[in-house]
């Protein structure tokens, strides 16, 4: 898949898998999320943050994603359950009008390898140099 069209999860949701567990771990600043396929995935509060189901960050039409900077230390204060398909995740950084599907949750976790790698290149095209987050 071509960098470019990496910007956004890949969507199927008839075939989306629904969670089983969902734990947040605020020290290591890591949401694990458990699905009934067994797949689990243990994803960075900033990798969350930065890829974000929401206007600010995706923008309103494809190609309109603007990376969010700066987000090395964002933590999640605390998750709301919206209906039985979605959380909504309160960032530290007062972020919260992002809805994460079950269906995003689960392709953020299936794509984290090439997303994580896609973020860094947007940090490098911005020219700006990502720190490693405080312990």
């Amino acid at each position: 898949m071509a960098p470019s069209s990496m910007n956004r999860p890949v969507s199927n949701m008839l075939n989306t898998p629904n969670p089983t567990e969902l734990n947040l771990h605020r020290m290591s600043r890591v949401l694990e999320i458990s699905f009934e396929d067994g797949a689990n995935f243990k994803l960075p509060a900033e990798y969350l943050r930065v890829y974000s189901p929401s206007a600010e960050v995706m923008g309103h039409a494809p190609g309109q994603r603007k990376v969010p900077i700066g987000k090395e230390n964002v933590n999640i204060d605390r998750i709301e359950p919206v209906g039985n398909y979605a959380v909504v995740l309160f960032f530290d950084d007062e972020h919260n009008t992002g809805i994460y599907s079950w269906e995003t949750l689960y392709n953020l976790g299936k794509n984290f390898d090439d997303l994580w790698d896609s973020y860094l290149d947007e940090l490098k095209e911005a020219g700006y140099t990502r720190k490693e987050p405080a312990a």
